[in-house]
């Protein structure tokens, strides 16, 4: 098959990366291409791509140009995975007659019927979710057809990951816990840093850090807020990173403490690189994580319970070891890159088979 991912993002995150893992299992065996908007992205990517100025949601120059990438490359199939891109991409594939395919990652009401009817509805042909709380979701609107959502969870490179995450970065605490994502209130860094300031007070013999990787609004008011608890040098920065991996293969536990998520990739990463995961159970999380077995669930805004369990794995190793195995397993067992593969190719081929008109 032919297909076109497009990402019109400006910033490189989570949607991103799960956008080139696409890209790159998919070019395996079909041709692929991307259609993006600035070059953070663009740059990170190694297969033809073209760069669009996707202006708005209803952009005629970047819907011409799409028109006119899908008629000369052949696509049969196009996945937007960002807002902005949804219409413009179900305009072209209406007017060129191919599959529209949107790519969702996160918990999503649509309260605009009309707008949201025309987009997930009627220039959709399928939706792909990451996760079953993000498809019930999208269900509680009257016009979404159950069919028509699949839900496909995020894939892992495991091949890539073993080679990136070598060497370990130095372990920076005797008890290392990390973060990865885009300093942002929906991301709940906060909550983090204050449920392990008061793991700390709890706690003060335990030589403990937390490592926050990533950039972004938030930053500045997040460095306050360390000062603010005493906690400053108990916490490190350190922007955003090419390469988390090696930091997240020298850290005991990994944290996830978002409002709101699909499942997202770093905390599968982490798990497995033999992490525990803690993560509030927001979106898909409580589908990856069993609590207890392969890590810990804790309620957003519950700073003692996660106090409470950062305390307990501080001071368990040996239970620590155990938890960050079985959270290994759960990755190579249900959310390899090659399952993710294997089920977009197959969704794409029965929306194909769907939309194929038989002559009379």
């Amino acid at each position: 098959m032919n297909i076109l991912l497009m990402n019109s993002a400006r910033t490189w995150g989570g949607t991103e990366k799960w956008t080139r893992m696409a890209a790159e299992t998919l070019a395996a065996d079909h041709q692929v291409f991307l259609a993006y908007r600035r070059e953070i992205v663009g740059n990170r990517f190694r297969i033809e791509k073209y760069r669009l100025p996707c202006l708005s949601h209803i952009d005629l120059y970047t819907l011409i140009l799409l028109v006119r990438i899908i008629r000369e490359k052949g696509i049969e199939i196009i996945i937007p995975t960002k807002r902005k891109d949804y219409l413009l991409a179900g305009l072209a594939a209406k007017l060129c007659g191919i599959t529209n395919i949107l790519r969702l990652g996160i918990e999503r009401r649509l309260r605009i019927p009309i707008i949201h009817r025309l987009i997930y509805a009627t220039l959709a042909d399928g939706v792909i979710v990451n996760a079953e709380t993000i498809k019930q979701t999208l269900l509680l609107s009257p016009f979404m057809q159950k069919d028509k959502i699949r839900v496909i969870y995020n894939g892992v490179d495991i091949e890539a990951l073993k080679r990136l995450s070598q060497p370990p970065a130095v372990k920076p605490y005797p008890f290392t816990i990390t973060t990865a994502g885009v300093l942002t209130d929906r991301k709940g860094h906060e909550f983090l840093i204050r449920g392990f300031a008061r793991f700390v007070t709890h706690a003060p013999e335990i030589a403990a850090g937390l490592v926050i990787m990533g950039d972004g609004p938030k930053k500045d008011y997040l460095q306050n807020l360390a000062k603010s608890l005493g906690i400053s040098d108990r916490i490190r920065f350190t922007g955003f990173l090419d390469n988390p991996w090696r930091n997240m293969a020298s850290s005991d536990v990994f944290a996830m403490t978002s409002k709101n998520e699909g499942i997202p990739n770093a905390l599968l990463e982490a798990m497995y690189l033999e992490n525990v995961p803690v993560s509030t159970a927001a979106g898909g999380t409580a589908e990856l994580i069993r609590n207890n077995e392969n890590g810990f669930l804790v309620p957003y805004g519950d700073e003692d319970a996660l106090a409470n369990i950062l305390s307990l794995l501080a001071r368990t190793p040996e239970y620590r070891r155990v938890i960050a195995n079985a959270a290994q397993n759960s990755v190579i067992k249900n959310f390899t890159l090659e399952i993710m593969r294997q089920h977009i190719v197959n969704f794409g081929n029965i929306l194909k088979n769907r939309n194929t008109i038989m002559p009379d």
